[in-house]
């Protein structure tokens, strides 16, 4: 624009002020809605696929609508040297009046407008839920980063219009160039001069992969590239002699050489497609991984993935993928925000750091969500809080346990792998899903020594008047298989689940119940094996028989220690055994519980289950427990008796996973025991150590010894300095 073309504009410039609402609104943008100055290119952006949308749309019913220009894109170009940057648009374009209320207020929204004249529109509804937003309060962001704005506009009803304005107010003016734009929108940023980085050609190519690497137009940054061309060798001219006779010249192929040349041109910057945008049934797999890779950084495919249109209250798209293997720190960082969604509200990237966009146990999920329903131009707060995005994540959750659930065979066995954790702290902190969950759980049985089982298979196999889903929980196979609970149940043909993980106790008491079957902890009180009536009579007789020695437990050899002793319905080899109530802890509950880094020293709570008494049971068909029977009934004093309950107490307390609070203690009977064994004499004493009396030779010896290490160690230091 020439000097005396800006001065006429100057003098001609229609002056206004802002609306209040539109002055409060840009103070609230540059002082706290967008944070983050670099949100402003993808509102401008936004705005500006927003105007291609509607051309679009009126092009499919008036084809002359695009006369004007059929390239459908947005422009990028920055000028350093100006300190400008220009974002320009061909689509719809804005009249003077669009100009005036579009920009100069906020209760109008020309999108608004827009879509009220396609309600007898004969548009269908796919094409109408692609308009997107107002091209209002997104715009005024623009100000983070410039001191002016200028919007050159030209719409196909009107002439080409200047808008300018520094925040403080606005102008308008007929262009004096004329229709330059043929048809759009261009918006001239005057950068701040801290705002110099984004005139950098990188910074803006990195933004829009971003933030708008998906709108539904071609985005052209205008890019230096440098290329080898050939030019000709210019070669000095010699005088030549003329000779006898007429000779005719050869001709010589000019000679050229390679140079380097930097030159300027359009590059398309957003080349990932939005494959969301289309049907899961138009879509190759390998586009999958591509696009999982793309949003991930992440090199190897994914486990598995769905893709998905949610249709309701509110109205949605989504791309979301399993991967193969779950992160090094996931529960290092559990609870914490993870950026692993990606939110898009049409096709413009809103924000990845949402704290609850799915629940803490699905946080390894990875994908993007696209709705055309949310608001766009709100801050990330209030959009968090927005109720539209309440239904997105319970659709999400119900979609993911959907997908987890087809999986088999192998696929799954790689998922509970590496996710198995996740899954049963789902079934702990997500009641309204916990049933779904569950049927996702795996764990080691009795029933198979190689494959794990699921609940709902354990519960198909369950014994005819079987009522219970039993369990042992401990830290290995081994462990819980030798566990003197499990004996009975497994010689009787029950089926127990070995919980080996440390959260699998807890998981299993989330759960009231699976398919409506309890479930029993075979460590604790509540064991009924369903035998004949006449075993029941037996077991009667035998608590009968064995009366004596479990009163005498109680009151005697043991009191002070257990809260009961009965006679056994579980014990088939052990001796005895320790239990728990059915609310105290378990031996594999109470190493966790003690063991846990962030439990309080004085946890009142922690006391109160630590210092529960159990119940004591013993083995009526044991030797042992025979002969102690015969002792107690014969001499209830007897000090053999004694010592041996008190041996039998502790032994049933380390076989039944539980501490021994008298550890000390414990040893010096194994000893004693040791002592009868061997038939050495209890009162026998360690052999005193011989004196050894020390010369001044050996001592001086010693000494030159003792130096010499001394030197050699200085030596290493002063080498490794």
């Amino acid at each position: 624009m020439s000097e005396s073309q800006i001065k006429e504009m100057h003098a001609k410039a229609e002056k206004h002020e802002f609306q209040a609402e539109v002055s409060r609104m840009m103070k609230l943008i540059i002082n706290s809605l967008y944070r983050n100055k670099e949100i402003f290119l993808r509102e401008l952006i936004s705005n500006a696929a927003d105007a291609l949308d509607k051309i679009r749309l009126i092009s499919l019913t008036d084809p002359s609508a695009l006369e004007t220009n059929d390239d459908l894109s947005v422009r990028i170009k920055a000028d350093r040297e100006n300190r400008l940057l220009h974002i320009t648009d061909s689509g719809i374009g804005m009249t003077k009046e669009e100009l005036m209320s579009n920009l100069g207020t906020i209760a109008r929204s020309g999108t608004a407008e827009f879509l009220s004249k396609l309600m007898d529109n004969a548009a269908s509804a796919d094409i109408q839920q692609d308009l997107i937003g107002q091209f209002g309060v997104g715009f005024y962001s623009a100000f983070l980063v410039a001191d002016k704005v200028v919007v050159t506009s030209k719409s196909n009803d009107g002439e080409q219009y200047i808008w300018e304005s520094d925040s403080g107010s606005f102008s308008i003016v007929k262009d004096p160039r004329g229709p330059t734009l043929k048809r759009g929108t261009q918006i001239t940023l005057h950068m701040k001069e801290e705002a110099s980085d984004f005139l950098e050609p990188d910074t803006l190519k990195n933004l829009v992969h971003k933030y708008s690497q998906f709108i539904n137009f071609n985005i052209y940054l205008w890019q230096s590239k440098t290329e080898t061309v050939d030019v000709p060798v210019e070669e000095e001219e010699t005088p030549k002699k003329e000779e006898d006779g007429a000779v005719e010249e050869e001709k010589e192929e000019p000679k050229t050489k390679k140079i380097e040349k930097t030159v300027w041109d359009w590059e398309r910057v957003n080349n990932v497609k939005p494959i969301w945008m289309r049907k899961p049934s138009q879509v190759e797999p390998e586009e999958y991984d591509d696009f999982y890779k793309s949003i991930t950084k992440e090199y190897e495919k994914p486990l598995t993935h769905v893709h998905f249109t949610a249709e309701g209250e509110v109205s949605f798209r989504s791309i979301l993928y399993v991967p193969k293997t779950s992160p090094s720190d996931m529960f290092q960082n559990y609870g914490k925000i993870v950026e692993n969604i990606k939110l898009y509200v049409r096709r413009v990237f809103i924000t990845d750091d949402f704290a609850d966009m799915l629940p803490k146990y699905l946080s390894f999920i990875r994908g993007i969500v696209d709705s055309d329903d949310l608001p766009l131009n709100v801050s990330r707060e209030n959009l968090q809080q927005h109720k539209l995005l309440k239904v997105i994540k319970k659709k999400l959750v119900r979609k993911v346990l959907d997908m987890l659930k087809k999986l088999e065979g192998t696929q799954f066995d790689d998922f509970w792998k590496e996710f198995s954790t996740n899954i049963k702290l789902g079934v702990m902190e997500d009641p309204s899903n916990r049933i779904r969950l569950a049927k996702l759980l795996r764990f080691a049985s009795s029933a198979d020594k190689e494959k794990l089982t699921s609940l709902t298979d354990y519960v198909e196999r369950m014994k005819e008047k079987q009522d219970k889903i039993y369990y042992m929980a401990g830290t290995s196979r081994k462990e819980v298989e030798t566990s003197p609970f499990v004996e009975r149940l497994i010689a009787k043909g029950y089926e127990v689940l070995y919980l080996t993980e440390a959260v699998d106790e807890y998981c299993i008491q989330a759960m009231p119940d699976f398919d409506g079957k309890k479930f029993q902890n075979v460590a604790k009180e509540g064991v009924t094996i369903d035998d004949s009536e006449k075993a029941k009579e037996v077991h009667k007789e035998l608590e009968k028989e064995y009366e004596p020695l479990t009163t005498w437990l109680k009151e005697t050899g043991l009191k002070d220690l257990i809260e009961k002793a009965v006679v056994s319905q579980r014990l088939v080899q052990s001796p005895s055994a320790l239990v728990a109530s059915s609310y105290g802890w378990s031996g594999n509950m109470e190493r966790i519980m003690k063991s846990q880094a962030y439990a309080k020293a004085k946890d009142p709570s922690q006391d109160f289950y630590a210092s529960q008494k159990k119940t004591f049971e013993i083995n009526p068909r044991h030797p042992v427990i025979k002969e102690l029977l015969r002792r107690v009934v014969n001499d209830k004093e007897d000090p053999k008796a004694k010592d041996t309950a008190l041996l039998l107490f502790e032994t049933a307390t380390l076989r039944s996973g539980y501490a021994l609070a008298d550890q000390v203690g414990f040893a010096e009977r194994i000893e004693s025991v040791l002592r009868q064994s061997l038939d050495v004499a209890h009162d026998a004493t360690v052999e005193a150590e011989p004196v050894v009396e020390e010369t001044e030779e050996s001592a001086e010896a010693e000494g030159e010894e003792a130096t010499a290490e001394e030197e050699t160690k200085v030596e290493e230091e002063h080498s490794e300095l």
